[in-house]
């Protein structure tokens, strides 16, 4: 027996309440944009700058015991987070951020001395397993990098898209992207969950999955749109949908299923990118849905492929990727 999400023959009427979903989509977008200035990002030392210690003891500590011997250094903003062995081990490591103290190296090198030290002197045997440090200097073109790969990213899904379709499809395709990039980024701003460069490959990864989907959805239109040559654009996009909304569905509720066990067991280390994973599944998939179909509908599209229309943009339409 086969496992199906949906019917094979499901009807449903996905623009019913469009402008409500729309508008959701719009509500949610300015959400996030505000917010991002409103409250902004928690940037972690990738993009800030700083030091970054791991250390581990034989014996498990209080987390409050670390950070009242921390706190009383005076080293301005840091954080200490316990980190979880996915294996099940008995290691009692624990992770600690502390913001850049000044552009000078040695003045740096000597905060990291002292904290040593103190953390030795206050805990005794703890071993020290990774020390990094990022300069500010370094953190601010790390910033600079990960917001021009979003947009590259971004741009490259623009000619690509309008290469194999329509410009249409390309407006409705990027208009998705952009409203998954921002959400994500708007709950990161209202989470505070540490925003650093593995959140930037999570972002580009819902790029590249939320693309996907779209992808399908707007293959399967151009292939109804020849098939269906009088049907109204609506229902033409209504059928392309249902028809692929079981793969869809099997897709997103698979790679779900990985990136929650991952996000349970998979420690702290790496909560942050799966969280961000996970959210971008969720929205990727109803964007493809509810805002590129939604844009594409409401734009409009060639229907006769079998006539050329250079003004529309289809000259590369027929391009097999």
């Amino acid at each position: 027996m086969r496992l199906k999400l949906v019917k094979s023959d499901t009807k449903i009427d996905f623009f019913r309440y469009i402008r409500y979903t729309f508008g959701l989509s719009l509500l949610l977008f300015l959400l996030g944009i505000g917010d991002y200035f409103i409250q902004g990002l928690n940037y972690g030392i990738d993009f800030r700058g700083g030091t970054l210690l791991m250390v581990d003891t034989d014996e498990p500590q209080d987390i409050a015991d670390y950070r009242n011997t921390l706190g009383a250094l005076d080293l301005g903003d840091f954080s200490v987070t316990e980190i979880s062995d996915p294996g099940g081990s008995e290691r009692n490591a624990v992770l600690i951020r502390i913001e850049q103290q000044d552009d000078d190296a040695a003045i740096q090198n000597d905060m990291i001395a002292t904290v040593k030290a103190t953390l030795s002197e206050r805990f005794p045997g703890i071993r020290y397993l990774q020390t990094d440090q990022v300069g500010a200097k370094v953190s601010g073109e790390l910033i600079q990098a990960g917001v021009l790969a979003v947009v590259l990213a971004i741009a490259a899904v623009l000619f690509y898209i309008w290469l194999r379709f329509e410009w249409q499809f390309s407006v409705g395709a990027v208009a998705a992207l952009v409203h998954d990039v921002v959400l994500t980024i708007g709950v990161f701003s209202l989470t505070q969950i540490e925003f650093n460069l593995t959140i930037i490959a999570a972002i580009l990864t819902i790029v590249g999955y939320s693309l996907n989907d779209t992808v399908v959805v707007f293959d399967r239109v151009r292939e109804n749109l020849r098939r269906y040559k009088t049907t109204d654009l609506r229902e033409v996009l209504n059928i392309s949908i249902n028809e692929t909304l079981s793969r869809t569905l099997m897709t997103s509720v698979t790679t779900l299923l990985a990136l929650l066990a991952l996000y349970i067991w998979g420690g702290e280390v790496i909560r942050g990118f799966t969280f961000a994973m996970i959210w971008g599944v969720v929205v990727g998939t109803y964007s493809s849905v509810f805002v590129a179909s939604a844009i594409l509908l409401r734009l409009g599209v060639k229907r006769d492929w079998d006539k050329n229309d250079g003004p529309a943009g289809t000259q590369f339409a027929n391009i097999d990727a």
